[in-house]
């Protein structure tokens, strides 16, 4: 009889976590539902404008507008459902995480080499050449989503990298909200850009890197392991 009382409150404590996370997941769901029907939409609805549309129209101004409207949203379902599916496979740990060691100032130069032309300015400072232990793919997808958000409504980005324990990015730009590490819900901000879970992606990406994400004081500090350089051993003294 005590036996089954003693229990009786751990399980309704699980009964309420799972409650609270099934609502949890529900509202993400929800969101992530919401971000991606809506630019659906408007690129069904320009190209069945552009369908009906002579092709006298549809190469004049008109047409040029529509065409453009079109490709922004697909464009932005796209990073949505990129950004979406990768976030569920690494909750499911269903990606193969291949850690080799990666210069940061190489993955750093290449990302800012593929932004688009009407990008944000980014300065990087690096204390030195910095060596991380990584999945190539992952942080290019972690630092990415950083710089993304960081350069919201065209805000200029400062990266600064550190060397200690382990390597230290802080990527910092535009204004950060504290709830922002958290995975967003039904209700919450939308992204013209498509990117509202450019940080649920840059955040599962550092936990899968064995590294973290975190708030910093003026923008996000992206954690990782540091590979350190090989000293070989002092030969040993030869007896005589």
């Amino acid at each position: 009889m005590e036996r089954e009382q003693s229990e009786q409150p751990k399980n309704a404590s699980d009964s309420e976590e799972r409650a609270d996370a099934n609502e949890r997941r529900s509202g993400y769901l929800g969101f992530v539902a919401h971000e991606v029907r809506n630019p659906l939409s408007t690129a069904l609805w320009t190209a069945e404008l552009l369908a009906r549309m002579s092709p006298e129209e549809r190469g004049g101004a008109r047409g040029d507008k529509l065409s453009a409207m079109c490709l922004r949203s697909l464009s932005r379902v796209r990073q949505l459902v990129e950004d979406h599916f990768l976030c569920e496979r690494l909750d499911v740990a269903g990606i193969p995480v291949r850690a080799e060691p990666l210069s940061l100032g190489e993955i750093l130069e290449g990302l800012l080499e593929r932004r688009p032309a009407d990008a944000p300015p980014v300065t990087v400072e690096l204390d030195g050449p910095i060596t991380v232990a990584a999945d190539r793919s992952l942080l290019e997808r972690a630092i990415e989503a950083l710089l993304a958000v960081a350069g919201s409504e065209g805000t200029p980005v400062r990266v600064v990298a550190r060397t200690g324990e382990d390597v230290s990015i802080s990527v910092s730009g535009h204004a950060v909200p504290p709830e922002a590490l958290e995975d967003p819900r039904k209700g919450s901000p939308s992204d013209p850009k498509g990117r509202a879970l450019a940080l649920p992606v840059a955040r599962r990406a550092a936990g899968a890197l064995h590294g973290s994400l975190a708030l910093s004081e003026d923008g996000y500090l992206l954690t990782l392991p540091r590979v350190r350089a090989y000293t070989a051993p002092p030969d040993s003294p030869r007896e005589p």
